[in-house]
C-alpha cells in the first residue's frame, strides 16, 4: 500500500522536473549568419562564430552534395560542397534536443588570367589588388612557356576589383586594360569588373502581410527574367529564427509564395528569413523582424541596432566645457593642430543637455578613447616627422584611468546616464592593439608584446599587410603579441569588460581590428555574452575598423566576434562615383549588390562620408583636393582647405541623402552636419563650431542633415527594408526600400543640370502615388511608371503607396 501511494507522486515529481528542464534548456538566440562557400572547396568553421552556446555538442544531419565532419572537441565543423553545388542550402543540426539549421550560400567561381610582359626579364613579378588585401607576395606570375609573357590565374567572385603588378619593387598598371581609376597615392589602379555568373536578375518581392489573432501571412512574388513556370516548395528556403520552417506553413502558386506564421511563434523577439534558390540562381535574402510580437519599426519604444544612427566625435575637438582641466603639452616644435585643444567630457555633456543630439536626431554616440594619454610629444615615424601628442586618445598609458584633461570616470558615467535618459546609446573607442611605452603593462610584462625589429633587421613599423598581426604603428607604441601570449589576451579582454561594466557602456568601436588575431575577438565576445549580455538580457554592440578585402573584413563579422565593421569598400566606391561627373551610378549599384551578397540586405555595417582618418568630403567637393592627390596630410599643414563655393554644401548633403537611405548604419562624423572641411589627419580634426560661430550656409546645411536624419528615424523601410535598384546612369540613381510596413523611393541627381527620369516600378506592388517626405508634393503613378524631374544636385525621398490620398 505504501509503494502504491508514493508512486503517483514520484511520476508527478519526475514530470515537473522534466518540464523545468525543458523550460530552462538553452536556445540559440543569435541569427546564425549565412556561410559563404566555394563549390568543391573545403572550409573549416568555428561554431562559436555561428552562434553562442554554453557548449557545442551538436549533431549534423547529412545533406546531399555536402561533406561535413565535426573536429574533435566539436568546436569546429569541416564542410565541403560538391563541385556541382550552387545556390542556397540549409544544413540541419541538433543541439540540446532542439532543431536548427546553418544557412549556406555556395558559389561557383570563374577563373581569370592576368598577364604582364615586362621589357626585360624580372627577378620577381606579382599581382596584387583589392582581392588579396594588396599583398605584394601572394600571387606570383610565371612565364611557363618562355615567351616573355608572365601570367597567373585567380578565381574571383562577382565584383569590382582594383589591382596592379609589382615588378622588382615598382608598381605598374595593366597595359592591356584601359579601365583605370586614380588612387590616393598620386597614381592609378587598373580595374576589373567580374559580372555575375547568372546575368538574369532574380528578386523576391514582399507584396503584403495579413495579420490577425491566428498569426501572420506574408505574401511574396518571385521575379526572374523569362520565368513563367511554377515554383516548387523545395525552391523556397525559410528560416524561422534558426529553424527550418515546415513545408506545411509554406504555399507556392505560380511565382507567388505565401508563408504562414502561427501566433504562438511570434511571442517575444524573432526573425524570418526567406529566399528562393533554383538552378543556381538565388534571390537576396528577405528578412522580417519582430520585437515583442510587433513588426520591427512599428513602435518607437523598441530599439534594435538596425535603427542606429551614429554620431562620431573626438572629445578633445568637440567643446571645451571645463577650462580648468586644460593642459596642452609644452614642446617648442609642436603645432596646435596636434596638441590638446581643450575639448572634454563636460563639453559633450553640455551639448547633450542643451538638446543638440536630440535636435539633430542621432541616437548613438561613438566617443573617442577616454583613457589616460601621456604628457609628451613625439615625432611621428612617416616624414616629415611632425611632432604629435595623444590628444586623440590612442596612446594609452594606463588601463583604467580617464584622462584628466577630459574629466573623470564619474563624469563619464554621468554623461552616459544622461544619454540613456534621452534614449541615446554610447559606444566607447577601445584600443586593444597597442599601448604607450610607459604603460604599466609594457613596463611590467614586456613578454606580452612583439619586437620592434624583424629577423632581417628591419623595423616592423607600419607594415600593414606584410606583418599584419605584429606591426607597430610608432616606435613608442608597442603592439601586443596576442598570437603568443594567452595572458595578454585574458588581461586585455578583461580590461574591455571592466570599461563596459564600470561605465555602463552600450558597446565599443574597436580600433585596428585586422591587426589583432581573431582569437582575441572570440575570447572578448564570449566573455561579454557570458558575463553581461545573457545574464542581463541585453545586447552589447561592437563595430570595428578594418581596411582590406571583403573576405578579410567579413572574417571578423559574425556572432562570435564583432557585430559590424565600417564598410570602407563601399565608401571608396561611393565617394568616387559621387565626386566623378562621368562615373556611372551603375558602379555604385554593383558595389551595393556586392555588399548585400556578402553581408545581407539587412546588415549592420557602418556607412560613412568622413572619419578621423579620411579627408573630409567637403575638401573634395569644393575642389581643394582631388581623389588622386598623393599627400593630402601636407595640404592640411601648408594650405588647409576652406569652403569657397556655397553649392558645395548641397553636394555634401546629397551624399548624406544617399548615406541615410541605404542599408547599414549611417555614421555622422562631427562637423558633417555643418559641412566642415579639412584635409587628412590632423586637419580633419578641427575644433567643432556651434550656433553663432556658423555661417548661414552651415546653418542651412544643418537643417538639411537634420531633416534627412529624422526621415530615416521615422521610416522603418530605411532601417529594415530590402533594396532594389530601379535606375542608374551617370547622373541619376533611383532605388526602392520595402519592409512589411511601407515602401520608400529614393531618387538622387548628382548632375549640375535638371534631370527627368521615367521610373518603372515593380508592377506587383500596384503603386499609385508617391509623396515627397520633405515637400509633401504628390505624384501619380500610372501603369507602374513614375515620371519625375529633379533639380540640379538634388534628391527626393518619397513614400510610395498603392492607395491615393
Amino acid at each position: 500500500m505504501r509503494i502504491q501511494f508514493i508512486y503517483p507522486f514520484f511520476l508527478i515529481g519526475l514530470l515537473l522536473f522534466l518540464t523545468c528542464q525543458h523550460k530552462t534548456a538553452f536556445e540559440i538566440k543569435d541569427n546564425i549568419p549565412v556561410v559563404h562557400l566555394i563549390a568543391g572547396e573545403k572550409d573549416t568553421l568555428q561554431l562559436s562564430d555561428l552562434f553562442y552556446a554554453p557548449d557545442y555538442s551538436i549533431e549534423i544531419e547529412p545533406v546531399p552534395g555536402f561533406f561535413t565532419s565535426l573536429l574533435p572537441g566539436k568546436k569546429s565543423l569541416i564542410i565541403e560542397p560538391s563541385d556541382s553545388s550552387e545556390g542556397f542550402f540549409l544544413i540541419p543540426f541538433h543541439l540540446h534536443q532542439q532543431d536548427y539549421a546553418i544557412p549556406v550560400m555556395v558559389e561557383v567561381l570563374d577563373r581569370y588570367t592576368f598577364t604582364f610582359k615586362p621589357d626585360t626579364p624580372p627577378e620577381k613579378i606579382t599581382l596584387f589588388g583589392s582581392f588579396n588585401n594588396w599583398n605584394r607576395d601572394m600571387l606570383p606570375l610565371k612565364d611557363e612557356d618562355g615567351d616573355g609573357v608572365y601570367q597567373v590565374e585567380v578565381s574571383l567572385p562577382p565584383g569590382r576589383y582594383e589591382y596592379k603588378f609589382f615588378v622588382d619593387g615598382e608598381e605598374f598598371i595593366d597595359p592591356t586594360n584601359p579601365e583605370k581609376v586614380s588612387n590616393p597615392f598620386g597614381s592609378y589602379n587598373s580595374v576589373l569588373t567580374v559580372p555575375p555568373r547568372h546575368p538574369e536578375t532574380v528578386f523576391l518581392h514582399f507584396k503584403r502581410m495579413n495579420m490577425d489573432e491566428k498569426g501572420w501571412s506574408l505574401i511574396y512574388v518571385y521575379e526572374e527574367e523569362g520565368f513563367q513556370g511554377k515554383l516548387a516548395i523545395d525552391d523556397i528556403k525559410v528560416l524561422l529564427n534558426n529553424t527550418i520552417l515546415k513545408p506545411g506553413y509554406i504555399q507556392a502558386k505560380g511565382n507567388q509564395v505565401m508563408v504562414n506564421i502561427p501566433g504562438s511563434y511570434l511571442l517575444g523577439d524573432g526573425t524570418l528569413r526567406i529566399t528562393v534558390s533554383r538552378q543556381g540562381k538565388t534571390t537576396p535574402l528577405q528578412t522580417v523582424q519582430w520585437v515583442d510580437g510587433i513588426p520591427a519599426g512599428q513602435s518607437d519604444s523598441h530599439f534594435t541596432w538596425n535603427e542606429a544612427i551614429i554620431y562620431s566625435l573626438m572629445i578633445d575637438r568637440f567643446l571645451d566645457g571645463d577650462s580648468s582641466n586644460n593642459r596642452p603639452v609644452i614642446q617648442d616644435s609642436l603645432s596646435p593642430k596636434t596638441n590638446f585643444m581643450g575639448g572634454d567630457l563636460q563639453g559633450v555633456l553640455k551639448k547633450m543637455r542643451e538638446g543638440y543630439f536630440d535636435t539633430l536626431g542621432v541616437n548613438v554616440l561613438w566617443i573617442s578613447p577616454v583613457i589616460q594619454n601621456p604628457d609628451k610629444a613625439h615625432r611621428e615615424y612617416p616624414p616629415p616627422h611632425h611632432y604629435v601628442t595623444g590628444y586623440h586618445g590612442y596612446w594609452p598609458v594606463h588601463p583604467t584611468r580617464v584622462d584628466d584633461r577630459f574629466g573623470t570616470l564619474e563624469l563619464l558615467k554621468e554623461l552616459i546616464g544622461e544619454a540613456h535618459h534621452r534614449g541615446i546609446k554610447v559606444l566607447l573607442d577601445f584600443v586593444a592593439h597597442h599601448v604607450y611605452i610607459e604603460h604599466p603593462f609594457y613596463q611590467e610584462h614586456p613578454e606580452w608584446f612583439g619586437s620592434l625589429y624583424l629577423p632581417d633587421g628591419r623595423r616592423n613599423l607600419r607594415l600593414w599587410d606584410e606583418h599584419r598581426l605584429t606591426t607597430w604603428f610608432e616606435p613608442f607604441l608597442p603592439s601586443f603579441d596576442y598570437v603568443h601570449s594567452d595572458e595578454a589576451v585574458e588581461v586585455m579582454t578583461d580590461n574591455a569588460l571592466w570599461w563596459l561594466q564600470q561605465a555602463h557602456l552600450d558597446g565599443f568601436r574597436h580600433d585596428a581590428v585586422k591587426h589583432i588575431p581573431n582569437r582575441f575577438w572570440r575570447v572578448l565576445t564570449r566573455k561579454i555574452k557570458e558575463r553581461i549580455d545573457y545574464p542581463e538580457k541585453r545586447k552589447t554592440f561592437q563595430i570595428g575598423e578594418t581596411f582590406g578585402s571583403y573576405d578579410l573584413i567579413r572574417s571578423y563579422v559574425n556572432n562570435g566576434q564583432l557585430d559590424s565593421q565600417f564598410n570602407f569598400n563601399l565608401f571608396y566606391t561611393a565617394r568616387y562615383v559621387f565626386l566623378t561627373p562621368d562615373a556611372s551610378f551603375k558602379i555604385l549599384a554593383d558595389e551595393l549588390g556586392k555588399t548585400h551578397t556578402v553581408y545581407g540586405m539587412n546588415h549592420l555595417m557602418g556607412n560613412i562620408m568622413d572619419s578621423h582618418d579620411q579627408v573630409r568630403y567637403m575638401a573634395y567637393t569644393d575642389g581643394d583636393i582631388s581623389l588622386d592627390e598623393g599627400n593630402t596630410a601636407e595640404i592640411g599643414w601648408n594650405h588647409p582647405p576652406e569652403v569657397d563655393h556655397p553649392e558645395s554644401y548641397r553636394k555634401a548633403a546629397l551624399y548624406l541623402a544617399y548615406l541615410l537611405t541605404i542599408p547599414g548604419i549611417p555614421t555622422i562624423y562631427y562637423g558633417d552636419e555643418i559641412g566642415m572641411t579639412g584635409a587628412s589627419d590632423p586637419d580633419n580634426r578641427r575644433m567643432m563650431r556651434f550656433d553663432d560661430q556658423l555661417s548661414d550656409y552651415e546653418k542651412e546645411m544643418f537643417q538639411m542633415v537634420k531633416e534627412l536624419i529624422h526621415i530615416r528615424r521615422h521610416h522603418s523601410a530605411l532601417n529594415y527594408g530590402d533594396f532594389l535598384t530601379l535606375f542608374a546612369d551617370n547622373n541619376v540613381f533611383a532605388y526602392l526600400r520595402s519592409d512589411v510596413n511601407e515602401r520608400i523611393l529614393v531618387v538622387i541627381n548628382k548632375s549640375q543640370n535638371p534631370q527627368t527620369v521615367q521610373l518603372k516600378l515593380p508592377s506587383v506592388y500596384q503603386l499609385q502615388q508617391a509623396t515627397d517626405l520633405s515637400s509633401g508634393e504628390e505624384f501619380s503613378v500610372s501603369d507602374s511608371e513614375l515620371t519625375i524631374t529633379l533639380a540640379p544636385v538634388s534628391w527626393r525621398v518619397m513614400h510610395v503607396t498603392s492607395e491615393v490620398n
